[in-house]
């Protein structure tokens, strides 16, 4: 078990380890620039599977790809939110206006629907016609079963 984080070391805190986005980083450009990760993985204490997912989620999605699962921190939310205007009034719930729809957008959608309409009037064909064959009487038979195979 030397490639591992010792066993004494993840039993003292239950809770699981939760690594910032720049420890990730400099993980995987440390794997990057050439270093073994099973050695990387004993000096950070980690399993090397774990570095492997962030290579591997590096490498697909760039840097957005290793942010901490979870929610973000409220302060994080509270900065992407938009800022309500001076004119609501307090207390008063601000009615929804309709927003035009994106052309592009709208005509993905409608193209999708329409797929998936297609696609699911091919199955009931299918189980209708399946349906049909399971219905169907059977053949009659003389009660004989099989004929032989040979003379």
């Amino acid at each position: 078990m030397g490639d591992s984080p010792r066993e004494e070391d993840r039993c003292l805190d239950p809770r699981p380890r939760v690594f910032s986005r720049e420890f990730k980083e400099a993980a995987v450009r440390r794997i990057l620039a050439g270093e073994k990760v099973k050695a990387l993985a004993a000096e950070l204490q980690v399993w090397p599977k774990l570095l492997y997912h962030w290579w591997d989620r590096y490498e697909w999605e760039g840097l957005e790809a290793l942010v901490p699962p979870g929610r973000p921190p409220r302060s994080a939310v509270r900065a992407q939110r938009p800022r309500p205007t001076p004119s609501r009034k307090a207390g008063a719930k601000a009615k929804k206006e309709p927003r035009p729809p994106d052309d592009g957008a709208a005509a993905e959608r409608v193209a999708e629907l329409e797929r998936k309409i297609g696609q699911q009037a091919l199955e009931l064909d299918f189980f209708a016609r399946a349906l049909r064959h399971v219905k169907a009487p059977s053949p009659p038979s003389d009660g004989r079963g099989a004929g032989a195979s040979s003379p």
